[in-house]
């Protein structure tokens, strides 16, 4: 019998530590992109929300600075907390929530950071080709150069001196940090690699790649180790326990497999969602449980040895997930370009983009609970019927260049027709629409 989503649970682990409960964290407005476990066992997630949440208990204090997604999270020992996203931007907080540093130099979406041992540099992966080196103290970045695509992973060597780099050319690549160069071409993989997990101690680095490739190499001869390829595909995330003894990897079709890194053998595999992928996965500080994240937003945690046993992720059924295909040609439209980051009814609900209830006859950044771009901050354009149609016929980011808005159109004339009369009915305040 499923256990039900257990509040109390959530609390008992989140406030005395106890381990091999299930439970959620609920708050994000969008899916969670990036997960990290400090040294204390506290809890970051970051979304498609713009935010970065830090939990204690249940109780997300909210770290908001990003203008677009964010896609990963790292803790230091010092307890800073790094992020980065799709606005090109690495942002240091304190753990109190205040912006410590805004980092810009990247000219693509920056998906990965790790921190160097001693804490000294941040590195980052970017969608523009390149690895972000950022020294905490605030000198000048460096940028490694290379790689034939976007670099979609990192993962510092034990000593600090090196650096791996995965990448969507199918290549992982070792970097010797101090001269900016390439030292070694770790494999050519044929299919883009998205992650990396590096475990020097044991002297194995693991890695997941586009067309389903699961490998683990040995580091010494390059030699495979294993092979966990089960033919799902992408691997969007991987993670590896504290101490090192299991090995966590979630794919495009919602499954998370879970290794014993002892024998290569496959401990469990669980039917994570039942739609949607896994796009980011970390262990509680003993290993116990698995914390991960999907399309649903909320984080689901459950204990390894009773993965079965608690339900998958999406169970609430979130809008965006709701079965387009199903629904009237307007409402279609919402469900597929703008749901996922718009609500229609009053408050903005920590979404990626403000509230739309109302929308019709208001000036365009002046939702009070949502922050705004520089770009719509004191525009004097009126959303209605053509400033909706002109939006979605030439794309955000012609319309309203340096929008948060992703790039997007929708350029048949009869389906923008019906998205704009389904807004019209569906955003009207009440009291104007009997």
């Amino acid at each position: 019998m499923r256990r039900a989503l257990a509040t109390s649970a959530v609390l008992l682990w989140a406030t005395t530590g106890a381990a091999d409960e299930f439970f959620t964290l609920q708050g994000h407005g969008g899916p969670i992109m990036g997960i990290a476990v400090s040294d204390s066992d506290q809890i970051a997630t970051v979304s498609f929300d713009n935010a970065v949440g830090l939990w204690s208990g249940t109780d997300p204090l909210w770290f908001d600075g990003h203008e677009a997604a964010v896609n990963a999270v790292v803790f230091a020992t010092d307890g800073t907390i790094y992020s980065a996203g799709d606005d090109y931007a690495v942002r240091a907080w304190s753990p109190d929530g205040a912006e410590k540093a805004v980092w810009t130099g990247h000219k693509g979406k920056v998906v990965s950071l790790a921190v160097s041992p001693d804490g000294a540099v941040l590195a980052s992966a970017s969608w523009d080709g390149s690895i972000g080196l950022w020294p905490v103290d605030g000198s000048d970045p460096r940028f490694l150069t290379g790689h034939n695509g976007p670099v979609n992973d990192v993962a510092f060597t034990q000593d600090g001196s090196g650096l791996y780099s995965a990448s969507s050319d199918g290549s992982i690549r070792l970097w010797d940090v101090a001269s900016a160069s390439e030292m070694l071409r770790v494999t050519e993989h044929g299919f883009g690699v998205n992650e990396l997990e590096l475990n020097e101690e044991s002297g194995w680095i693991a890695y997941g790649a586009v067309d389903g490739g699961t490998r683990v190499l040995d580091l010494a001869t390059g030699d495979t180790l294993a092979d966990l390829t089960l033919e799902r595909r992408p691997i969007l995330a991987m993670a590896t326990s504290h101490d090192g003894s299991r090995l966590a990897v979630g794919d495009g079709e919602g499954y998370i497999m879970v290794v014993d890194t002892s024998d290569w053998q496959i401990d469990r595999d669980f039917r994570a969602t039942q739609r949607g992928p896994v796009w980011a996965l970390a262990f509680s500080q003993d290993g116990s449980n698995i914390h991960a994240g999907g399309l649903d937003p909320r984080m689901y945690s459950w204990p390894i040895a009773a993965m079965g046993d608690a339900d998958p992720m999406a169970t609430g059924s979130p809008s965006f997930l709701a079965d387009a295909d199903t629904m009237p040609n307007g409402e279609r439209q919402f469900m597929r370009k703008c749901s996922i980051c718009h609500t229609l009814t009053p408050g903005s609900a920590r979404r990626a983009g403000p509230s739309l209830y109302d929308l019709f006859g208001r000036k365009a950044g002046t939702v009070e609970d949502y922050t705004y771009s520089d770009a719509l901050d004191g525009s004097v354009l009126v959303w209605d019927e053509d400033t909706i149609d002109a939006l979605f016929d030439i794309g955000p980011e012609h319309y309203i260049p340096g929008t948060k808005m992703p790039m997007q159109r929708i350029t048949g004339a009869q389906d923008r027709a019906d998205l704009v009369t389904y807004l019209r009915r569906e955003t009207a305040p009440k009291e104007s629409s009997q």
